[in-house]
């Protein structure tokens, strides 16, 4: 199936969809951080216990980020052919080419994955590994947050907006594009499909963002 170019964006549809329920699942247990620290540390250990004792401690979690990172790989691989395959298609330059109407998104897809591969880089190594955080104790992962997003950063919050907005357009997007490859192609199903990508991508970044701006606040201390 994958030798196929529909095939192709069904594949890059499914491991994009599966990387959502994950950015669902994330954005609603760093909400936590609004219930307080006993909550937010019981829910960030608690993800270390799924699965015991059928499962040794953390199992769970290096079985989950096994899948995401096939999920990613199988992602950026399939665009990536897609791309090639597309430019394959037009050799021939044209001298002179009409401008492309398009989305802002949709023109920076590419941009804006690279912008989210290396934020993911990096929040492993601040919120994961405590190697870029300022307190970096896995014991205690509600300081660790208040500690990365403390005004003095202002510089990492400006970053997580970045990322952030990148994913969300990134998502309006590719909501919209695999909606479209694994639904019908009526004009009345895509302006559904497109104005469900838009509220979707707005709700989730604004859970993402009410984090770090509610410790800039004062509101999580």
């Amino acid at each position: 199936m994958l030798r196929t170019t529909v095939g192709l964006k069904v594949f890059m549809a499914v491991t994009g969809i599966l990387l959502v329920l994950f950015l669902i699942a994330h954005m609603l247990g760093n909400l936590k951080i609004f219930v307080g620290p006993t909550a937010f540390n019981h829910y960030a250990h608690w993800l270390r216990a799924i699965g015991t004792p059928l499962l040794p401690n953390t199992w769970y979690l290096w079985i989950q980020r096994t899948v995401l990172t096939v999920a990613v790989i199988g992602h950026i691989w399939s665009a990536a052919v897609l791309a090639r395959r597309a430019r394959a298609a037009r050799p021939v330059r044209y001298a002179h080419r009409q401008p492309v109407q398009g989305s802002y998104a949709g023109r920076t897809m590419r941009w804006g994955g690279v912008i989210i591969l290396l934020f993911v880089i990096y929040h492993i190594l601040d919120l994961t590994t405590g190697n870029l955080n300022p307190v970096g104790d896995k014991q205690h992962p509600y300081a660790n947050v208040v500690a990365d997003f403390a005004p003095h950063r202002w510089y990492v919050t400006i970053w997580y907006v970045l990322a952030i907005l990148a994913i969300g357009f990134h998502l309006r997007h590719g909501i919209f594009s695999a909606l479209r490859t694994l639904g019908q192609q009526s004009q009345q199903w895509q302006r559904r499909s497109r104005a469900f990508a838009l509220g979707f991508a707005i709700v989730l970044c604004a859970g993402y963002l009410s984090v770090p701006f509610a410790v800039l606040t004062g509101l999580v201390r």
